[in-house]
């Protein structure tokens, strides 16, 4: 069995994108550690605000399985080819980390650079796993969250039942 965590952001529809989408990873994963949910404004594009989380859970699919299975749970929300990072989306799951792996290949990428380089990411990521360690870095969580400059974020606690 192995521990994955999973960033989960919409801006479209995003209380019910948001819902949906960890109502389909409860279905199949339950159960879920779930962060607070964060508004914060997109980041490369203008548009409207994101909602972000993350949750954890373990798993007995190997890694590309599952990096599978959370595209296929993004496609039922909103089907489409463009896999830009710089659009709207309706759900946008991100395999951020699985077990302390570290893989790049077939479009699979554990761990996820965006961990330390968007609050958005490190922020909930060290609420719910603070005691990990960055697989690469080899510092915990919340010590890479203490240690960035968080003078310039833009995060929102949002209040919303999942």
């Amino acid at each position: 069995m192995g521990w994955a965590c999973v960033g989960i952001g919409s801006n479209i529809e995003p209380v019910h994108n948001i819902r949906a989408g960890v109502a389909e990873l409860r279905r199949r994963f339950a159960p879920l550690t779930v962060s607070t949910i964060y508004a914060n404004p997109p980041v490369g594009f203008a548009g409207d605000d994101f909602l972000n989380l993350v949750v954890a859970f373990d798993t007995t699919l190997p890694i590309r399985a599952l990096a599978a299975t959370l595209r296929a749970i993004e496609a039922a929300q909103q089907p489409r080819s463009d896999r830009s990072k710089s659009m709207a989306r309706a759900l946008d799951l991100d395999l951020l980390l699985y077990e302390d792996k570290v893989l790049r290949e077939h479009g699979v990428q554990v761990p996820r650079d965006e961990i330390t380089r968007y609050a958005f990411v490190l922020r909930p990521l060290a609420e719910i796993a603070g005691d990990r360690r960055h697989p690469v870095l080899g510092r915990t969580f919340a010590e890479l969250w203490a240690s960035a400059d968080q003078s310039r974020e833009n995060l929102k606690p949002v209040k919303l039942a999942l």
